[in-house]
């Protein structure tokens, strides 16, 4: 089907449109192309776990028992101060590691862990982690990172909740936790989703640090494709052309965040419908 497009596009538009469709479709770019799972599954994946963190840490920011809030704070102020490129470079890498120390006491004995010069210690304590590995643990980074701004968004909307209606709620006979699950989270989003569109907006430009775990992504498949390509029988096919690329990036994450302020933009209305906020009813 690609090779009748491109016989089509010759006939009709000249060889030299033919000649730049059939280069952007080649396999390389058509790799390009499927790369974009990647960044996709690491923002919805991220997203997914950034939302869970993002209300344990902010029923732990409200939780009666002090220490329960101790943790809570301690989640949301010291996680947020850490740079999401060190995290993710951190959290993998010191997992990895972990994992192999406890691999290599085992198959490896601990007199040769204790006197190891390099790492691992023996070879069969190599553990080879794979694409979908490493997505899963950039994933879980992310969300543990971008989990604490959520919870800061997470615990402001549910101080926005109405004190009377959770009263109300308590007076029926609801239990403590009921009122917190039932009344509370479920009202709260109303007053979260316009923090927590920032916090997509934020996790979405986070996801162009896959590269650095080894994730062939469309940043490292630009990188790729764009620089010099030179054969010794061809001569050079094209220059320096990464920022060609990267322009191709540019709006891509454009377009991207365009369609999710819309999504929140539905959501917002969704989640407002038969609420009433700085009193006015909204439209059923």
């Amino acid at each position: 089907m690609l090779e009748s497009l491109i016989t089509w596009v010759n006939a009709w538009l000249g060889e030299d449109v033919g000649a730049k469709l059939a280069y952007i479709t080649n396999g390389k770019h058509l790799l390009w192309y499927a790369s974009v799972r990647f960044t996709l599954i690491a923002a919805f994946g991220s997203a997914a776990f950034a939302v869970f963190f993002g209300l344990i840490g902010a029923a732990l920011k409200q939780a009666t028992f002090t220490p329960f809030r101790w943790i809570g704070n301690f989640y949301t102020t010291i996680v947020r101060g850490v740079p999401d490129l060190l995290f993710i470079l951190f959290f993998p890498l010191a997992f990895e590691q972990t994992v192999e120390y406890f691999i290599a006491r085992v198959k490896c004995g601990a007199d040769v862990v204790a006197a190891a010069t390099t790492w691992p210690p023996c070879p069969e304590a190599q553990w080879l982690l794979s694409t979908g590995d490493y997505l899963f643990m950039a994933c879980l980074s992310l969300g543990i990172v971008y989990g604490a701004f959520a919870a800061n968004v997470i615990h402001g909307a549910m101080q926005a909740v109405s004190k009377g209606q959770l009263e109300a709620a308590s007076a029926y006979g609801f239990s403590r936790r009921q009122v917190f699950w039932q009344f509370k989270v479920r009202q709260m989003w109303v007053y979260a989703l316009p923090g927590l569109s920032n916090v997509w907006i934020l996790l979405i430009k986070a996801t162009s640090f896959l590269s650095l775990l080894q994730i062939a992504d469309i940043v490292t498949w630009a990188g790729r494709l764009g620089g010099a390509n030179y054969f010794p029988r061809m001569g050079l096919i094209h220059p320096d052309w990464r920022w060609k690329y990267y322009l191709v990036l540019f709006i891509f994450f454009i377009l991207l965040t365009m369609i999710s302020e819309r999504f929140f933009e539905v959501l917002q209305t969704r989640a407002s419908r038969g609420m009433s906020l700085a009193g006015v009813k909204s439209d059923v």
